[in-house]
């Protein structure tokens, strides 16, 4: 039985994908492949998943329109039929999508050969894709209830609460092997800073202004991203590490406090492991405040603080170190924060969505 899988461009919209892919495989001798785009990272990290992976070409989706966007319209115009004919030659059960904009052409090419499509949205609000894929998913699932009021109400009995799906890997890590990995000592207080795959180089430049304040509460572990030169020495009580990949779960265990962005993985994978987090969620010209909304959530729980002028301050080096410095210093403000990531992480988004698909085609 083949089950159908689509979303790409970057990892947010691949891994969470990837855990439903994996639990759906533990329950049967299901054949899932991936259809994702045919430049970039997606297939990379599909194979070495072990999953089938198809190609087609992505263009990228833009409200406006002009003689450039032409070209991107004709790429997702040329994905459609390549995603069609793949659909029509292993005829899956149904079609899940993880978003992102390489899911339309599939999304459109599975609706028009009459088969199920499904998708998720990781954010507070829907993006242009997911708005697209809604119109045709039979059902859509959502990270946050609040999501359910963005979209129409013709739509509401289609929506289902999910959470966001992480890899199981994160609810069983042991902090003890992600202490051996950075070879830090049993009592040493870690904060973990993040910035993505690629890392932030807003992030980055603070940690480097603020690291002396940072290391008087804790060992930083940074990771400073693959894309950005870095130039910080590691010293006793500052490990830089450019990416973390399998090591990940069990060195966010193992961390008191992480510092990061507010992307739809971060936020998840420490809600997964309840972490308290302080944010600097990415704002700005070249995002549409997706992840200022997602801050806000786990800002309003209690999980998080939030720096940045959405939040009524700059991420300034001194009020990095004022908020740092303030939560070191509370054990019990560390406690809540905690209890209130675990809250909402204990919605095991790949459990509810993979169990739904399993029913659907009548596995169980």
């Amino acid at each position: 039985m083949h089950i159908a899988f689509t979303g790409g461009g970057t990892g947010g919209h691949i891994y969470p994908g990837l855990a439903v892919a994996a639990y759906l495989q533990k329950q049967g001798n299901y054949r899932i492949f991936w259809i994702g785009s045919n430049k970039g990272m997606d297939k990379t990290i599909v194979e070495q998943a072990g999953l089938e992976f198809f190609g087609i070409p992505a263009g990228k989706l833009r409200r406006q329109v002009s003689l450039k966007h032409g070209a991107e319209a004709l790429k997702v115009g040329v994905g459609f039929f390549a995603a069609r004919d793949i659909l029509k030659k292993k005829r899956p059960r149904l079609l899940f999508s993880k978003g992102g904009f390489v899911s339309v052409p599939p999304c459109l090419a599975a609706a028009s050969l009459g088969l199920p499509v499904w998708t998720h949205e990781s954010d507070l609000s829907p993006g242009l894709a997911t708005n697209i894929n809604a119109r045709f998913a039979q059902k859509i699932f959502t990270a946050y209830e609040e999501t359910a009021a963005f979209f129409p109400q013709s739509y509401q009995d289609r929506i289902i609460l999910a959470g966001n799906p992480v890899r199981p890997a994160f609810r069983s890590a042991d902090p003890v092997q992600g202490r051996a990995f950075l070879k830090v000592k049993e009592g040493e207080r870690i904060l973990l800073v993040l910035g993505g795959s690629q890392g932030s180089r807003q992030i980055n430049e603070l940690v480097r202004e603020t690291l002396d304040e940072l290391t008087r509460w804790y060992t930083v572990v940074h990771q400073t991203g693959l894309e950005h030169g870095w130039d910080v020495k590691p010293q006793e009580r500052y490990r830089p590490y450019p990416f973390f990949r399998d090591e990940m779960p069990q060195v966010l265990v193992a961390a008191e406090l992480v510092l990061g962005r507010s992307g739809a993985g971060t936020l998840w994978e420490c809600a997964a492991t309840g972490r308290p987090m302080v944010l600097i969620p990415l704002s700005g010209s070249g995002t549409r405040g997706d992840q200022v909304e997602n801050a806000r959530i786990f800002v309003k729980a209690g999980a998080a603080v939030a720096l940045g002028q959405a939040f009524g301050t700059e991420a300034s080096p001194g009020a990095l170190c004022t908020v740092i410095a303030k939560i070191a210093e509370d054990a019990g403000q560390r406690t809540a924060m905690a209890a209130a990531s675990a809250q909402i992480g204990c919605l095991d988004g790949v459990e509810i969505i993979a169990e739904r698909i399993l029913h659907c085609v009548g596995a169980v």
